[in-house]
């Protein structure tokens, strides 16, 4: 059985302006550095065989400073990237509307139809799909924490759930939270989705 624990990157600020990044190498704001450090303090003393990361500056810090005090060296992976957004990337949500309406109604209606210099929806889950299969391959019995962004990591349970595509969007994981999955041949259990209990100190 390999069990997935899945930790999104904290907090930047276009998180907090909610800004379209994809793979905008953003960097971790200051809350999202303590939101880190407190998902590091939840892990302490849990198993822990492997660690990929996203290679985008957000996961990838937050990565590191939850492995600081474990020993655990952090693997690259560019396949948990973000999906890519294309022109949408640094523009909030209300400004893209604004200043891409069409594109942005193409695309909601068909995600093959990304924005101009994006990534279609088809590629994305492929590339996804290609790493959890990898994954399985090499791990049995062993834990693997990956740590990335909200849409690979919210497509890596859709397929593992076995919800259909139109449903890619209801496991909604906010920032620096955890989830877990087990999965064997013939079995699957979603053991945690988007916990944040550890945020709570925060007053968030």
């Amino acid at each position: 059985m390999l069990h997935l624990i899945l930790v999104r990157h904290g907090e930047t600020e276009w998180n907090a302006q909610r800004r379209y990044q994809g793979q905008s190498d953003t960097l971790l704001s200051e809350l999202g550095r303590r939101q880190a450090e407190l998902v590091a303090e939840r892990l302490t003393g849990g198993k822990i065989d492997a660690v990929y990361a996203s290679d985008l500056k957000r996961a990838w810090e937050t990565a590191q400073i939850i492995v600081a005090k474990s020993g655990l060296q952090v693997i690259s992976e560019p396949r948990l990237r973000e999906l890519k957004f294309g022109v949408l990337e640094g523009l909030t949500f209300d400004e893209a509307q604004e200043q891409y309406p069409e594109m942005i109604n193409a695309w909601l209606e068909d995600f093959n139809r990304p924005p101009e210099g994006g990534e279609t929806i088809e590629l994305f889950n492929a590339r996804v799909v290609s790493l959890l299969n990898d994954l399985k391959a090499k791990y049995d019995e062993q834990t693997v924490m990956l740590v990335a962004h909200g849409g690979p990591l919210s497509e890596i349970l859709r397929v593992i759930l076995g919800l259909s595509r139109e449903k890619r969007w209801y496991l909604e994981m906010e920032n620096a939270s955890l989830s877990e999955v087990s999965i064997a041949e013939d079995y699957v259990s979603l053991n945690r989705l988007n916990d944040t209990c550890h945020l709570t100190v925060l007053g968030k």
